[in-house]
C-alpha cells in the first residue's frame, strides 16, 4: 500500500475532468426541479439493520458487497450501498407523509459497495436517484420512467433502450414462487453455489444471476407475466398503455426483476450498449411495502438509481464549456499588484469570474498563464496606469482593445467585452 495512492476502486475526480461533473449534475437538478422532486440528503452511514431490513438480506448487496464495521460505540453501522433504504428511513422518521402526497425526493450521492472494480463500476461511486411516496397508480410509475428518459435525451445520449417487467405483488407472486422452485428443484445439482441457497429463500434472484449456466437454465423457466393477478396485470397493461402515448418505446423483458428484493409490480432498466458488461445505466421500480418493512406505516413507493460513473462514459463532453476567467488582471510593481487585488475583489462580488498574479511572475509570464487559463479578457496594470486612472482592456479572443477608467470597470463592462 502507498500513501500517495488511492485505495483500490476509486478515483480522483481532477479539476480536468470536474467541470463535465458539474454540467452533468446541473442538468440532472434541472429536469428533477421541473418534474417538482426536492432534493434529500441522508447520512452515508445507517445502522446495518436499514439495509438488512430494506434491501434484503439475500441480495448480493447485503451479504457480500457491504461495508460495515463496529462504531466505538458497539453499534453496527454500515456506509450506504443504495440510496433508497436510507430515504424510507428518513421519510418515515421526519414525518415526510404528514406533508402534501406524493412526496417527491431526489438525491445526489456517494454509495460503496465491495465488489471488483471493472469500467463503471467503482466500490465508491456516484449515483443519482428519486423516490417518490404515496402514489399507486401506473401514471407514477410512468412518470419516474419519463423522468430519466428526458434525461438521456437532453443530455444528447443515444443508443440507450428501456426494459420493463412486472414481478406481480405478493398475491401473484406466491404462485410464481412456487413453479420457479418446482422448475429450478431437478436441476439445482448444475446452478452455481449462491443460486443454490436462494433457491427455497428467493428464487427470483436465480434469474438475475449473471453466470453463463444459470442464465442457460433460465431460459425455458416460468415467466413471471403468466402469474400476474387481474390488478397487476391491469396496472403493468395500464403503463404500457401510457408509455404508448407519450412516445416512450420500450420492450417487455420477463427476466428483469432487478437486484434487490424490495422490488413489487413495475420495474424498469436502462440499458446501453456503449459501455460493455455494465450495460444497465439506470434501473428502479416499485417498492409499495418498504416503509412498512422498516417500521413505518404502509405507504407506497417508487424510484430509480441512476449510475453516474456509467453516465459519463456516454456523454459527449466536446460541447461543455470549461470554466474560464472573464478577466485577467497582469500587474507590475507593489502598487499595481495591491490595486489588482482591490479591482479583482470588487468584480468578483459583482458577479465576475477574475484572476490575478499572486505568484511575482514576470509580466511575460504573467500573460501566458492568461493564456493557459482561457480568459477571455485581460488587462496590464502599472504605475501608469495607476496615475491616469485609464486601462486598457483586451478580448483575447477577437483582439478587441478598449482604453477605460480604472473605476468604470464593472460587471456590465466586462460581460460586454467578452461577447465574440
Amino acid at each position: 500500500m502507498s500513501l500517495i495512492t488511492a485505495p483500490k476502486g476509486t478515483a480522483d475526480i481532477l479539476p480536468s475532468d470536474s467541470y463535465k461533473w458539474q454540467y452533468l449534475e446541473k442538468k440532472i437538478r434541472d429536469i428533477s426541479a421541473r418534474y417538482g422532486f426536492n432534493e434529500i440528503r441522508t447520512p452515508v452511514f445507517e445502522h446495518t439493520e436499514v439495509f438488512e431490513r430494506g434491501v434484503g438480506d439475500t441480495t448480493d448487496v447485503v451479504s457480500k458487497e457491504m461495508y460495515t464495521f463496529q462504531d466505538k460505540g458497539g453499534r453496527s453501522v454500515t456506509l450506504r450501498p443504495e440510496g433508497t433504504a436510507g430515504v424510507v428511513r428518513s421519510f418515515i422518521e421526519n414525518g415526510l407523509f404528514n406533508e402534501p402526497m406524493p412526496a417527491k425526493l431526489y438525491y445526489l450521492i456517494n454509495c460503496f459497495r465491495y465488489e471488483k472494480p471493472q469500467k463503471g463500476r467503482l466500490r465508491q461511486f456516484s449515483q443519482y436517484g428519486i423516490e417518490m411516496f404515496g402514489a399507486t397508480s401506473p401514471a407514477a410509475d410512468a412518470m419516474v420512467i419519463s423522468l430519466p428518459y428526458n434525461i438521456f435525451r437532453e443530455l444528447g445520449i443515444k443508443d440507450i433502450e428501456l426494459k420493463i417487467n412486472s414481478i406481480g405483488c405478493r398475491k401473484c407472486r406466491a404462485d410464481y414462487r412456487n413453479a420457479l422452485i418446482s422448475y429450478y428443484e431437478d436441476k439445482k445439482d448444475m446452478l452455481c453455489p449462491t443460486c443454490n441457497e436462494r433457491l427455497y429463500k428467493n428464487p427470483m434472484r436465480i434469474l438475475d444471476c449473471k453466470s453463463d449456466i444459470c442464465k442457460s437454465i433460465s431460459v425455458n423457466a416460468p415467466k413471471i407475466l403468466d402469474y400476474l393477478c387481474s390488478d397487476c396485470a391491469d396496472h403493468f397493461n395500464q403503463l404500457k398503455e401510457l408509455l404508448d402515448g407519450m412516445g416512450i418505446g420500450y420492450t417487455v423483458d420477463p427476466y428483469i426483476v432487478r437486484g434487490l428484493d424490495y422490488y413489487n409490480r413495475t420495474v424498469f432498466e436502462f440499458i446501453s450498449s456503449g459501455i460493455g458488461a455494465q450495460g444497465t445505466v439506470c434501473g428502479g421500480g416499485r417498492y409499495d411495502g418498504m416503509t412498512e418493512q422498516l417500521g413505518g406505516a404502509s405507504y407506497p413507493g417508487i424510484g430509480f438509481a441512476m449510475g453516474l460513473e456509467r453516465i459519463m462514459l456516454l456523454l459527449d463532453c466536446e460541447n461543455i464549456k470549461k470554466p474560464v476567467p472573464d478577466l485577467y488582471i497582469a500587474s507590475m510593481g507593489h502598487r499595481a499588484q495591491i490595486e489588482s487585488a482591490l479591482i479583482a475583489q470588487r468584480l468578483i462580488r459583482s458577479g465576475a469570474a477574475v484572476e490575478y498574479d499572486i505568484m511575482d511572475r514576470s509580466l511575460k509570464a504573467q500573460m501566458k498563464y492568461a493564456d493557459k487559463t482561457g480568459a477571455l479578457c485581460s488587462m496590464v496594470l502599472g504605475d501608469n496606469e495607476l496615475d491616469t486612472g485609464i486601462v486598457t482592456v483586451k478580448n483575447m479572443r477577437t483582439k478587441e482593445q478598449r482604453q477605460v477608467k480604472i473605476k468604470d470597470i464593472d460587471f456590465q463592462f466586462i460581460t460586454e467585452m467578452t461577447k465574440e
